[in-house]
């Protein structure tokens, strides 16, 4: 009995001892924060630039499309001229001066930015490292991923490479360098808070979410990790919130990169179908043992599934041996592959798996639900959104009123060369009043190509005129 005792007493004593040696252990095993970054950004920032631009605004500048903001800082805060009270007095035309950042991927002088950066701008500059500066010009841009290749005229360059935003997980510490408010060469750092991230910006939202501190300026510079490799490209932030930034996934824009830099523009894969992610009782209606893939629900006449003999009522499981969860996926796995490519469709039809080759078309410009929009504007390059109590005591409106307020006007559309301003309220089109954008869709789609369209307008408390345009 007293071995036993004793026994027992041992045991209990070296577990006692071990336990805080294996605490240790798991601690030591489990470094929270990195020693330093210091030689990461002593690498990494000749690689990264600051651009400057220059460009005519008309009619007071743009806003923002949603409330999304763009970390596009320098001059004025495009989003000023729309709670600013004194928005009318802006002149109708102005130079206005922007900056944001990029990064260097050639020895030869290419960089990588963002559309919203350098779109419509007159005149780009690139300051280096060592501060010297260089005209550049656009060799090709995406606005659907909102990712630009511009090139300046200069030799042995410090590049960045790019990592694989895939192999990158939720959590993993993370460097971003850029120029914040035009504070060139500054360093944040952060983990990466979420993947996959889709903030209403475009049909390619897959955005890598960070808490690494990106603010206005900062648009286009890199997303590192701690090997120095670029897994992301930081392009927008939540303006209401902090420590919320988004980058576009690095494996994502390699493609379009690639692209730009070979033909300088992109070409994306295209089926033409509409589709939809299976729920339960689509799956138990077609016999799927697993809620997967995705269903059919249009098939374009004439486009590439068309005429690969695609039906609607099919669900795609795989493109090319790769799992399709979502309806999301399909568009971006499809979006990747190049014009022309045959891909392999594994899909189900009454039951039964089915092996198609689909040859891939180009996607068109407009798809055939958007005939009327191009990137959110209308047909005379107006940005519309339905009046809410909030815009309305922002701008100085009546309680109550309705209509589709003005939020932006395209460079160089019809609306620009007229006098209607950010902040206007649309209340009809050819004497029908408008309350949703629906109202609006619906009459200008009854108008005739080459007719008169007449828009009434509010300005303020009292100001109404009209405007005319012809439909295109």
């Amino acid at each position: 009995m007293k071995k036993i005792n004793k026994l027992f007493f041992i045991i209990i004593v070296s577990a006692l001892i071990a336990a805080p040696a294996i605490a240790k252990s798991n601690f030591q095993n489990t470094r929270m924060v990195p020693v330093s970054f210091a030689k990461l950004a002593r690498q990494a920032k000749p690689g990264v630039v600051n651009i400057q631009t220059e460009k005519i605004i008309k009619g007071g500048g743009r806003v923002y499309r949603h409330f999304f903001g763009q970390p596009f800082g320098g001059g004025r805060n495009p989003l000023d001229d729309f709670f600013s009270p004194f928005f009318n007095q802006i002149p109708q035309d102005r130079k206005e001066s922007s900056l944001g950042s990029g990064f260097i991927i050639s020895k030869d002088g290419y960089i990588v930015t963002n559309n919203h950066v350098i779109k419509d701008a007159d005149e780009i500059k690139v300051v280096l490292f060592d501060k010297s500066e260089y005209k550049a010009t656009i060799i090709g841009t995406d606005p659907m991923t909102d990712l630009a290749l511009i090139k300046i005229k200069a030799k042995n360059l410090v590049p960045l490479k790019f990592g694989s935003s895939s192999d990158t997980e939720v959590g993993s510490w993370v460097v971003a360098i850029g120029s914040p408010f035009g504070l060139e060469q500054t360093v944040t750092a952060g983990i990466v808070s979420a993947k996959g991230r889709i903030i209403g910006s475009g049909p390619y939202d897959d955005f890598i979410q960070t808490d690494a501190s990106i603010n206005p300026g900062n648009s286009g510079g890199p997303l590192l990790n701690l090997k120095g490799e670029v897994i992301g490209i930081n392009t927008a932030i939540i303006r209401s919130g902090q420590g919320i930034g988004f980058a576009i996934p690095s494996d994502l824009a390699n493609g379009v990169i690639a692209q730009l830099t070979e033909r300088k523009s992109v070409s994306r894969g295209w089926m033409g179908v509409a589709i939809q992610s299976v729920t339960d009782k689509l799956a138990k209606y077609y016999g799927i043992k697993e809620k997967k893939g995705v269903y059919v629900a249009k098939v374009y006449e004439g486009d590439p599934a068309d005429k690969s003999g695609i039906k609607v009522g099919d669900v795609i499981l795989k493109i090319n041996d790769k799992k399709i969860k979502s309806s999301r996926e399909l568009s971006l796995t499809i979006a990747r592959f190049s014009v022309g490519t045959t891909v392999k469709v594994q899909l189900i039809r009454d039951g039964k798996e089915k092996l198609v080759e689909v040859k891939l078309g180009k996607r068109p410009d407009q798809e055939p639900e958007a005939v009327n929009k191009k990137d959110g504007y209308d047909l005379f390059g107006l940005r519309l959104e339905k009046m809410n109590p909030d815009i309305a005591q922002r701008l100085g409106y009546p309680e109550g009123i309705n209509g589709l307020v003005v939020m932006d006007i395209e460079s160089g559309s019809q609306a620009s060369k007229t006098n209607i301003r950010q902040g206007d309220l649309l209340m009809e089109i050819n004497r029908n009043k408008i309350t949703a954008i629906k109202d609006y869709d619906r009459y200008l789609n009854k108008i005739k190509k080459g007719n008169i369209v007449q828009l009434l307008f509010r300005r303020g408390n009292s100001h109404v005129f009209v405007m005319s345009f012809k439909k295109p």
